[in-house]
């Protein structure tokens, strides 16, 4: 028997839970995201905490298929459900109420759900393409706004604005 950690297993369960799903150039697979998401909390942000790095590879299962908190639960205990649910929009609400929710909700978030915040705006905006990049710019850039709220991601914010220099935009 070969024991996985808790982000093996969450990988696993998050290409499952998006099979068949392709990000917008309908080409890619969509579990190429979640995964990216992951890989840049674990490489660029050098997180080692289990807990964060399998809610990187599930922070978009709850809004984005049939998998419900209660399901993260139980598969993954408490804490990864909560970041997971901190990473997930209210689809039940009409989208500008959504986004303020969404955002007001990220205010309260704990760190690690702004750590893969950053990670997860940083993979949008790498593939963004004409007029997306723009909305994925802002995104990035209220993702940092947020961050900078946090002293423990004073390191991820320095790296995420370096990386945004690289791509040749501003941080703020």
């Amino acid at each position: 028997m070969t024991h996985e950690s808790p982000s093996q297993r969450a990988a696993g369960f998050s290409a499952r839970a998006h099979r068949g799903q392709l990000r917008r150039d309908g080409i890619t697979p969509y579990s190429a995201h979640p995964a990216r998401v992951a890989l840049l909390c674990a490489t660029l942000f050098r997180c080692t905490d289990e807990d964060t790095l399998a809610a990187a590879y599930l922070h978009d299962v709850i809004e984005d298929c049939a998998c419900d908190y209660d399901e993260i639960a139980a598969a993954f205990g408490a804490t990864v459900a909560g970041y997971v649910d901190g990473m997930t929009k209210d689809m039940r609400l009409r989208e500008d109420l959504r986004e303020r929710a969404y955002h007001e909700q990220l205010e309260q978030a704990p760190t690690a759900v702004r750590l893969i915040k950053l990670a997860d705006t940083l993979d949008n905006l790498s593939d963004a393409v004409g007029d997306r990049t723009e909305k994925a710019l802002g995104k990035a850039r209220a993702a940092i706004k947020l961050a900078r709220r946090d002293p423990a991601l004073a390191d991820a914010v320095a790296i995420m604005c370096d990386r945004l220099a690289t791509f040749g935009f501003d941080s703020n």
